[in-house]
């Protein structure tokens, strides 16, 4: 009933915030201005220094470096899920499935857009929709967003045809939080999919997640804290199995991809398909390709990524709103080369298609090395001033890791990454340039990383709506287009959720679309998924952004006197009802949540007793929570 509660107050509040946030403008100058007014204040509280050395005497107290403390231990060992230990056996096993998934990507055989034998190829007509005639749907991007969405749609006996720019389908990117959110939308599309996925994952629910200092910082009146201690801790055991859903995993990206491709139907996936524009008709939607071609269907959906040239069509944003950079952190340009181009693109292509620049600059890397605290700790992010490093174990003795720092969009390295990193988070010596020593673990990581695997892209999001309140009614359809993913919601990646929120895109969107009995009818179908969705995502969205801004700040918030306590109790407080939101989609809030997930069991296979299930709580709140979830 709490949740419950919750939810509706958090969706009312989040209607009204995105009225003021469509009329003032998401990256109008108003928006802007507040922002500089923010970073100066903050500016100014750093500048304030008062010499009082005994102050700032003593150490921290040693309960913020115990990584898992027996409270939480206690939650952790409910998960119906456990990491399976990294044996040499199973590492070479993740690895070499990475490897064979981009192998089988870059040798397959797939059609392009001037395949001449396709249902594509005829033009639609006016018709009520049956078993042996049924929808017909084009899908523009052959990322997560469209391929979950073609497997939604052909799951509810849709044809469907998923059209890639991609000169060959050649995954590229790191590992992929699969959050339990996504795995429940997985699980209802298409059983064996999400069978597939948990099967190649590795469980990360096991284990605490949490933000942690990255260097020494506060004072006797707002409390002492050692680099590397913990400042929040919180599981999503907890929150997930109160809503009857299965663990996070994380899983290769080539992996995801190869996996949904293997389960749709064949001759689905087209490449080299660059999509130039389309034409809406009375009878269907026809999508025109950069070598000349054409694909009709009754739907098209944009799944095409934060600078899609669906979404510049729909909402009229001119020619020069496309480019090819992609949006997320852990995609990664292909090369150098591209990721130069890309930096100095993106600055131009963002004014003109809408977009925000994050005020962040994102370095991403990959590395096969076992963390020394793999064993504890799944989820961590070190915060400091400007830039924070994120990391999260990727399986395979793997690590994956973010350097986010606050600067200027548009910049390049002329020096290896390596090096400006080592400045960055250095943790000996002189320490970074404001002269604070880094825990080591970020250069752990860092060090453990290949110059060629390290990539950095500017971070992009953007407006749930537009300015134009004429778009707020259907902000992301027309009568028979749609936009989904990236393309719909870019966010930041603080919470791992731009992926999920397009699996729940796709599933929503399949959903709306089956409920069609006429293709002359859809309008209906598409607004009611384009408002639905709206709303949560931007509950999302504006949560990762939020989130973002206060992390460059946290170490001054938690050096002020009362309030840095208070901030951190806030913080750990609220970051449950966070998790449960995100782990109720919108298509599940009136139903029963744990219809179709078993019961815990034991690594040996025993039930667990009553009093054992009634003793599960989540350590972020402390709240009990029974099994099975009430519905």
């Amino acid at each position: 009933r709490r949740s419950s509660c919750f939810l509706k107050i958090m969706r009312l509040g989040v209607a009204l915030a995105l009225a003021v946030r469509a009329v003032s403008g998401f990256v109008g100058p108003a928006q802007r201005g507040r922002e500089t007014a923010l970073r100066a204040m903050a500016d100014v509280l750093r500048d304030v220094k008062v010499d009082v050395p005994w102050l700032a005497e003593g150490e921290g107290s040693p309960k913020n470096r115990v990584n898992i403390p027996e409270e939480i231990a206690r939650v952790l060992r409910q998960s119906p899920a456990q990491r399976v230990p990294e044996s040499a056996e199973r590492v070479e096993a993740v690895r070499a499935r990475a490897r064979q998934a981009t192998a089988d990507a870059l040798s397959a055989e797939f059609a392009t857009a001037s395949s001449s034998e396709a249902w594509w190829r005829e033009r639609p007509r006016a018709r009520a929709l049956t078993k042996e005639d049924p929808l017909r749907v084009a899908v523009v991007g052959g990322g997560l967003a469209g391929l979950v969405t073609a497997a939604a749609c052909a799951a509810q006996g849709m044809r469907v045809a998923v059209f890639e720019q991609a000169r060959s389908y050649a995954p590229y990117g790191g590992p992929i939080q699969i959050q339990s959110n996504a795995l429940r939308a997985i699980r209802r599309i298409n059983p064996a999919i999400f069978d597939d996925l948990v099967a190649a994952g590795t469980v990360t629910a096991d284990r605490v997640s949490g933000l942690k200092i990255g260097y020494r910082k506060g004072n006797k009146l707002s409390g002492i804290y050692e680099a590397g201690d913990w400042l929040v801790r919180f599981d999503t055991v907890g929150p997930a199995l109160e809503a009857g859903l299965p663990p996070t995993v994380v899983v290769d990206r080539p992996v995801i991809q190869q996996i949904f491709v293997r389960h749709l139907p064949p001759g689905t996936v087209h490449i080299r398909s660059r999509l130039v524009g389309y034409e809406e008709t009375a009878d269907g939607v026809a999508a025109a390709f950069e070598d000349g071609s054409e694909a009709h269907a009754d739907v098209l959906v944009g799944a095409d990524g934060v600078w899609s040239t669906v979404r510049r069509q729909l909402h009229d944003l001119g020619d020069g709103a496309v480019g090819t950079a992609a949006s997320g952190a852990a995609g990664g340009a292909l090369d150098e080369a591209e990721a130069r181009a890309a930096a100095r693109e993106t600055v131009r292509v963002a004014q003109k298609a809408s977009r925000r620049y994050s005020g962040f600059t994102c370095y991403a890397g990959l590395c096969e090395h076992r963390a020394s605290n793999i064993e504890d700790v799944s989820y961590q992010i070190l915060l400091g001033s400007s830039k924070y490093f994120v990391s999260t174990d990727a399986g395979g003795d793997r690590q994956q890791w973010f350097a986010l720092i606050r600067e200027p969009p548009g910049g390049v390295d002329d020096a290896p990454k390596l090096d400006r990193l080592r400045r960055e988070f250095a943790h000996h010596g002189a320490g970074d340039e404001d002269g604070n020593l880094w825990d080591s673990f970020a250069l752990e990581l860092v060090n453990a990383t290949a110059e060629a695997d390290v990539k950095r892209r500017d971070l992009y999001d953007g407006p749930p709506l537009l300015r134009n309140p004429a778009t707020w009614l259907s902000p992301w359809n027309s009568h028979r287009v749609a936009i989904c993913g990236d393309a719909a919601h870019p966010m930041m990646p603080n919470l791992g959720q731009g992926g999920c929120q397009s699996t729940e895109d796709g599933y929503r969107l399949a959903l709306d679309l089956a409920k069609a009995s006429r293709s002359d009818r859809l309008r209906p179908h598409l607004d009611a998924y384009s408002r639905r969705r709206v709303l949560r995502t931007s509950i999302v969205q504006g949560l990762a952004q939020l989130g973002s801004d206060l992390l460059v700040d946290f170490d001054l918030m938690i050096s002020i006197p009362l309030l840095g306590p208070a901030f951190l109790t806030a913080t750990q407080l609220t970051m449950p009802w966070i998790l449960r939101f995100l782990y109720v989609p919108d298509f599940d809030l009136h139903a029963c949540p744990a219809a179709s997930l078993p019961p815990p069991t034991r690594e040996n296979g025993a039930e667990r007793s009553g009093a054992e299930r009634s003793e599960r709580r989540s350590l972020s709140d402390g709240t009990a929570a029974p099994w099975p979830p009430a519905s």
